[in-house]
């Protein structure tokens, strides 16, 4: 761990040697420079034998915390020793702030000590990490970058605001891959992340270390993003429940990339999603144009009936990517499923967009992610992002505006068939199992613009949903034989969350995966 003297802030080095992801001696030592921290109070801590045991629900945990079972300093000590256990392998974490934490938390104890039970919000007390894409005041937003300056943010972003006016206590910062860009957790400011399941493949990305971070019960919940499939993919990946939310569903999740990027959380759960999707999606006077307001809580459709719906099952996507055995076997037994549970099942594919009409309109749009950022440097960003910066620049008005409208011209396509021909699409969520660490950086030494392409199977059945703006939702139904989780995505119409959490809670109650845990942390 790292120590504090004279109120001085100290960086944390734990990075293991010889990972595969640094290729030079200076690429390790900037990996070493990892944590803008302050440390924890005294010395590294134990899991202690307090009441606190292995929670599969954050409403579980604020639940104990309301009835006073156990306290939010308890909670919180507990997650943080996991944490110094298992972050050393996985490295999930950005950065740690434990003495903040504990301010939180105990700010959060004196809450419930005076406060009547009904009047308190509905997480009290439940530590989350934030993905180190978004600010949070007194905090810097490293985007995953060297060539970002460490300098602490002036004020939380919305999602952050709406956190904590719902108790959480903010225990961290997960990481990400340069400025979310690809869909594999590995930088060179803080190296691999690694899927507790197996810590030689990936936990996917860009919310990599979110979902390592539940995985391993290091967090009881975990902020994510989804520009292209970064909620979807690591939940995917760690087994884990990922909901990217309808577009403008979310305060202020709609200022970058043409609002094909939105804020959500993985759970291992769907009443904790449902949940937390209540907190993100409160309603903002200043937010003209959020979405449609629900009929009623997201919260409330858990356990409610969905009815018999009409659920069309594809295989193919619509980049034309070859899909693994274990990817194509798990959507099939989600169809046995669903025809069991009365539902009216078609196989058959949908009508994709036009693949070059799609793929030529994102990958324009995705290029412009690194423009505009703050401060940037492009000589200290790393070269499949430089490419993509280049690119940007260089991009007319005119282009950019053509590329928009081929993306809104594939989103008519898509959208029209729902509620029209199918009520839900039922995809594998990745085309692939979780690859190796490392291995998205095969061929980028002579271009660098590999690495998107590299992770192009990760992303086949989760980007075009970017694009169309749909609720779409990763479940955690299937184990590969060689034990690497495998998640099935469920889409709806434009702001039908409802429609899938109501799907969702009744594949849950008929199949339940909330329980199973990675072996390093039984």
């Amino acid at each position: 761990m790292c120590s504090k003297a004279s109120g001085q802030i100290h960086w944390i080095v734990r990075w293991p040697h010889g990972d595969p992801f640094f290729h030079s001696a200076d690429l390790y030592r900037s990996a070493q420079q990892r944590f803008w921290i302050h440390p924890a109070r005294g010395a590294a801590r134990a899991v202690t034998s307090n009441p606190m045991t292995r929670f599969d629900s954050a409403l579980d945990v604020a639940a104990a915390i309301r009835s006073k079972q156990i306290s939010p300093v308890e909670v919180l000590e507990h997650y943080l020793a996991q944490a110094d256990t298992f972050d050393p392998t996985l490295n999930a974490f950005a950065l740690r702030d434990d003495e903040r934490a504990f301010d939180e938390a105990q700010a959060a104890t004196d809450l419930v000590a005076r406060a009547e039970t009904q009047d308190l919000p509905p997480f009290i007390g439940v530590p989350i990490p934030i993905k180190d894409l978004n600010d949070v005041q007194g905090w810097p937003t490293s985007h995953g970058s060297l060539g970002v300056p460490n300098t602490p943010a002036e004020s939380d972003c919305p999602q952050v605001q709406r956190f904590r006016e719902a108790g959480f206590v903010l225990m961290g910062k997960t990481t990400t891959p340069e400025f979310g860009t690809i869909s594999m957790t590995e930088s060179q400011r803080f190296g691999a992340t690694r899927n507790p399941w197996n810590p030689t493949h990936t936990p996917g990305g860009s919310s990599g270390g979110a979902g390592a971070a539940v995985a391993a019960g290091m967090a009881p919940i975990a902020h994510a993003s989804d520009g292209g499939g970064s909620i979807r993919i690591p939940a995917s990946c760690n087994g884990l429940v990922g909901l990217k939310p309808s577009r403008n569903r979310v305060t202020g999740a709609a200022e970058k990339m043409t609002a094909a990027s939105t804020s959500g959380v993985v759970t291992r759960n769907l009443a904790d999603t449902a949940a937390a999707l209540d907190v993100l999606a409160e309603r903002d006077a200043g937010a003209w144009n959020l979405a449609p307001a629900p009929e009623r809580p997201f919260a409330q459709e858990v356990g409610a009936d969905p009815g018999k719906l009409r659920i069309r099952v594809a295989v193919s996507n619509p980049l034309g990517v070859p899909v693994d055995p274990a990817c194509a076997e798990a959507v099939s037994h989600a169809a046995d499923l669903l025809a069991d549970l009365g539902h009216e099942v078609t196989e058959s594919s949908p009508q994709w967009p036009q693949a070059s009409m799609f793929a030529e309109g994102f990958l324009t749009v995705w290029s412009t992610i690194t423009a505009g950022i703050p401060g940037l440097d492009p000589e200290q960003i790393e070269p499949h992002n430089l490419a993509n910066l280049t690119k940007a620049l260089s991009t007319s008005s005119i282009a950019f505006t053509e590329a928009t409208l081929m993306l809104q011209q594939a989103s008519r396509v898509m959208t029209a068939q729902f509620g029209r021909d199918f009520d839900v699409l039922v995809t594998p969520t990745m085309a692939v199992e979780p690859p190796l660490v490392g291995s998205i950086w095969e061929g980028t030494e002579a271009d660098p613009s590999m690495a998107l392409f590299n992770a192009m199977p990760m992303a086949a059945y989760t980007a075009i949903f970017n694009v169309t703006g749909q609720p779409a939702l990763s479940l955690p139904l299937h184990t590969s034989d060689s034990g690497l989780p495998v998640g099935v995505q469920f889409v709806a119409s434009p702001w039908q969350e409802a429609t899938l959490i109501r799907l969702a809670s009744q594949i849950e109650l008929a199949q339940p995966w909330s329980g199973r845990w990675p072996s390093m942390v039984l």
